[in-house]
């Protein structure tokens, strides 16, 4: 490199003075400021004057993804993986509206995101201009907060408003929509040391201590307790974790957790009893129906949680934990509500129960209750029967169980998405997560096709980990074309089909309920996977019988850059355990071979 060209390199990254940068520069300068490294996005034509700026710089590294959802998926799953905010860039129009189930999907499971859609120019806004729509309007409903910016000296406020207000409380995503004429024009640049929080948001993050010491008498009382813990552990960072697992121990109280919190504890130990819920295991549903004291960190009572809510742990006193006040009472009536940082929350409830110094003796009264929750696990509800002769095809929950042993004697530190459906459950039954933010996947919304464009965002975060997207073949479908993402940037991404031509938790659903009646749940025309892998330039791989699976598997890890398995599995398999509908927690379906 020459001098006069190193030169042109230092002075490209030197941030300009303030009267001389434009809106876009601004722009880049605050998610410099605000330790901003990547950026998932596509470009447009609103837009443009972003990505010339991003193409002077070298601070921040783009990732084209190959649609917009995905870029919300890969930013989500960035995030989580990292506790980081992702941030997603956009043009405006479909660019915008394309975004929607993204942010409605990190919405619904608390995830931190700033997007950033460009706009038409101001003095066009209301004409029906070329790729104009109404994007405020359109993600009022599917963000935490969103703002058009108007003015240009508002800019970089609103932009370090947005990252305040993605992170903090319960985080969120948050869109700011800009005007290209904004980006074009002369904005002064504020940093974010100078920007007061946004003045009606204020998070309350101490909880109130007499609230907790309330709780703590409550917990020392009981004979059956029982934690229930959510994402909002996991979001409130590796100290909460770090904090539960003492208070477990402390207590030795069982856990039970949602699907968004799985990893927040071990799920090898001996004090978990699983996730709970819909196709949760029967000893977790069986102690939340029965307890007598219910903890519930950091977690909403969802309805795929709670069942029947009138039967929803009935006889159990229940204290709730939340930074959200919103969520206290909102679903269930609770005895002990306690707002603010549920790290924080944990602290204390670890303070205040050494400071008793009762432990032996708690342990001591709950000899019952551990003697009656080994009862329940002795049901053994996710055993299965696989057939073990040549031949054989593949039960889906061999084939996740087989992975997770695999990767285990590994010793590997995986990173594992998944899309949604019955492979998402098998993954949360039967791959068992010791860490937090190991585990992305779509609670709230749902969303089939999150899986594949999670993988490349998780990957970015962490390239020298193994990433594997757990999928069903339906759900892979919604997003295929990220394949070309994960091929552009040498991305390590392993892709683990579950392939038995059905959607198959509506399948299971139209068996269960509907009399058999498949009305359009099966893929008559799908492609050979292996084939449109090897299309992208991705080498695909094929299981068509249990001789096949676990060399296969050995192939998959060993493989340095990316690969697609196909597997082939036995399509009639359903998801068990299982709550029907209007059922009580103590009310499951086990499956065929139980009562």
């Amino acid at each position: 490199m020459t001098e006069a060209m190193q030169k042109d390199d230092i002075n490209a990254s030197k941030p300009k003075k303030c009267n001389e940068m434009t809106g876009a520069e601004v722009l880049l300068q605050v998610l410099v400021d605000q330790s901003v490294d990547i950026i998932f996005g596509y470009p447009g034509g609103a837009v443009l004057p972003i990505y010339d700026v991003l193409f002077k710089q070298k601070k921040i590294r783009h990732i084209l993804t190959r649609h917009e959802q995905a870029a919300v998926h890969a930013a989500e799953a960035y995030a989580r993986s990292t506790g980081k905010v992702g941030v997603v860039l956009v043009t405006s129009g479909p660019g915008a509206t394309n975004t929607v189930t993204g942010l409605v999907d990190a919405l619904m499971d608390s995830i931190p995101i700033v997007c950033i859609s460009g706009q038409v120019f101001r003095n066009l806004i209301g004409n029906d201009a070329f790729q104009e729509a109404d994007t405020v309007g359109i993600t009022r409903a599917a963000t935490k907060f969103n703002y058009l910016v108007k003015d240009t000296q508002k800019l970089a406020q609103k932009l370090h408003e947005a990252f305040y207000i993605a992170r903090t409380g319960r985080p969120g995503p948050v869109l700011i929509d800009i005007p290209k004429d904004i980006m074009i024009e002369k904005a002064p640049y504020v940093k974010k040391s100078k920007v007061e929080p946004y003045p009606s948001y204020k998070p309350k993050v101490m909880p109130d201590e007499n609230a907790v010491f309330k709780a703590i008498e409550a917990m020392k009382k009981a004979k059956r307790p029982l934690f229930y813990i959510g994402g909002g552990i996991i979001n409130a960072g590796k100290k909460a974790s770090d904090s539960f697992k003492k208070l477990v121990e402390l207590t030795d109280f069982p856990v039970t957790s949602t699907l968004m919190g799985l990893g927040a504890f071990p799920g090898t130990d001996e004090h978990s009893l699983g996730m709970l819920g819909m196709h949760g295991t029967y000893e977790a549903n069986m102690a939340t129906h029965d307890c007598d004291v219910l903890i519930a960190l950091g977690t909403r009572f969802d309805d795929r949680v709670t069942g029947n809510v009138k039967h929803f742990s009935p006889n159990s006193l229940k204290i709730h934990a939340d930074i959200d006040p919103s969520q206290i009472n909102k679903i269930i009536l609770i005895d002990v509500p306690i707002i603010g940082d549920v790290a924080k929350i944990i602290e204390l409830m670890v303070q205040f129960w050494e400071k008793e110094g009762k432990q032996s003796e708690q342990k001591k009264d709950l000899k019952n209750w551990w003697k009656q929750i080994d009862e329940w696990r002795s049901v053994e509800c996710l055993k299965y029967n696989q057939d073990k002769a040549p031949g054989s095809i593949v039960k889906p929950q061999h084939a996740i169980h087989s992975l997770y042993k695999a990767i285990r004697k590994r010793k590997l530190d995986a990173y594992i998405t998944t899309e949604v459906g019955q492979h998402q459950m098998w993954a949360a039954q039967y791959y068992l997560f010791d860490s937090p933010n190991r585990f992305m996947t779509s609670g709230g919304l749902g969303t089939m096709g999150y899986g594949l464009p999670a993988a490349v965002g998780t990957q970015i975060a962490h390239p020298d980990n193994l990433v594997i997207d757990v999928a069903g073949e339906a759900s892979t479908m919604m997003n295929i074309q990220e394949l070309a993402t994960i091929k552009q940037y040498r991305l390590p991404v392993k892709i683990f089909i579950l392939n038995n031509h059905y959607m198959g938790m509506v399948r299971q659903w139209q068996e269960l309920i509907h009399g058999g009646r498949y009305s359009e749940s099966y893929s008559e025309s799908l492609p050979d996977f292996v084939k449109l892998a090897e299309s992208f330039g991705i080498k695909g791989l094929r299981v068509k019988t249990i001789d096949d699976l676990d060399k296969i598997i050995d192939e998959m890890l060993d493989e340095k850059g990316s690969i697609l398995v196909d597997i082939i599995v036995q399509q009639e398999e359903n998801c068990f355990p299982m709550i029907p509908a209007g059922a009580a927690h103590n009310q499951m379906i086990l499956g065929p071979s139980k009562k």
